[in-house]
């Protein structure tokens, strides 16, 4: 594919736009509200899925999630762990821990598949509360198997001292990303946001890159591809839609073409999936609800052969136009215990260079260290 063009003339959301709200989580210079100037793609091609009926989806269902309005007024809920635990597991405290949410509104559900996925976003805390296996047993209580917290308005993606802000398996809420319920009939001729998407374990490789700070746990035994939990996926500028006439669709790839998608998650067997929020009315399909549209489908196939890594830019350009280059430099580790030797050690060591310390540690909150530069309590 080699070399983009010019990333996104008018992509932006435009002057005036509010952002860290409900309808627009996140700050203008998240990398969700941003796009690459002058975007470089790969030439890695997504393979073919171990089974090739499937084809690629945008939509919601099952696997998919609804985002909730907390208000003032709702009360609040105790959300306990699954087997009787006192609460979800929480990966930023290395184990479970008890969970209530100050305002819980009546609407709330999780997603019918088995990731049973919830957001609800608390406009007054700045919150998006982000529970995975969300369900309500017989006896009425709340029970989810994960509960993570990311601020409204702050980057959307984890840091070293919370890097877990969503149960998906790169760390991120499922609102990340997500085309939503009030952005079906905007009359925009794009998503003002990149996209949230997930592939098939043939296409994803072990060691998740910025920003993501995470991947599924079976990551080595589980991708078999070259694409990095966190890599942006675009479409080439001059990609041809000239046969393409869903309007659902065109948005869609000239969304890939300006502000690509994000890899988040992982699926079974789909080529690639990209998340609308459930209840939405948005659909690439230009046929009635419950028909098969085969024409779309096979051109969902041809975007999916077109999907290239993005591997270098110009820097960003944020909601609000503004130039930019992310910040990169996370190599930073938390201090948060309980901090443990590894392998009975537990100390500095002084390299023979005189250089930075080096740590060797294992702590209770992700995987055991070594890490040789200056530490940064949190």
């Amino acid at each position: 594919m080699g070399e983009g063009g010019a990333g996104g003339a008018g992509g932006e959301a435009g002057a005036g736009s509010v952002w860290g709200t409900f309808e627009k989580p996140f700050a203008a210079d998240s990398l969700w509200n941003s796009h690459p100037k002058n975007p470089v793609l790969g030439d890695y091609q997504i393979p073919p899925t171990p089974n090739p009926a499937f084809y690629p989806s945008v939509g919601g269902g099952a696997f998919s999630t609804t985002i909730f309005r907390a208000s003032e007024s709702d009360p609040p809920m105790q959300v306990l762990g699954q087997g009787g635990a006192a609460g979800p597991s929480c990966p930023d405290v290395g184990g479970s821990c008890t969970v209530t949410i100050p305002h819980w509104p009546a609407s709330v559900e999780g997603a019918s598949g088995s990731d049973g996925h919830a957001d609800i976003v608390d406009e007054k805390a700045g919150i998006i509360h982000s529970f995975w296996q969300l369900k309500k047993d017989a006896a009425g209580a709340w029970t989810a198997a994960m509960y993570s917290w990311s601020p409204l308005g702050g980057s959307g993606w984890g840091d070293p001292a919370h890097y877990s802000q969503g149960a998906r398996a790169s760390g991120v809420c499922t609102a990340a990303g997500l085309i939503r319920v009030h952005e079906a009939d905007d009359g925009e001729e794009m998503f003002h946001h990149a996209l949230a998407l997930s592939l098939d374990g043939t296409a994803m490789k072990t060691g998740f890159v910025f920003p993501a700070t995470l991947e599924d746990g079976d990551s080595a035994s589980g991708y078999k591809g070259q694409i990095p939990m966190g890599s942006l996926l675009m479409l080439p500028p001059d990609y041809d839609t000239s046969n393409v006439t869903s309007p659902g669709l065109l948005k869609v790839i000239k969304t890939l073409q300006v502000y690509g998608a994000r890899l988040v998650d992982r699926n079974t067997d789909t080529p690639f999936v990209i998340y609308v929020e459930n209840g939405s009315k948005f659909t690439v399909s230009t046929k009635p609800p419950g028909e098969w549209d085969s024409v779309v489908a096979h051109q969902l196939f041809d975007v999916a052969h077109a999907l290239r890594v993005m591997t270098g830019s110009d820097g960003y350009i944020d909601g609000d136009g503004k130039e930019f280059v992310p910040n990169m430099n996370l190599n930073r580790m938390s201090m948060r215990g309980p901090w443990n030797g590894a392998g009975g050690a537990f100390g500095f060591v002084m390299p023979a260079d005189n250089g930075y310390p080096i740590l060797i540690a294992k702590s209770g909150v992700g995987q055991a260290s070594s890490v040789r530069g200056i530490l940064v309590a949190e």
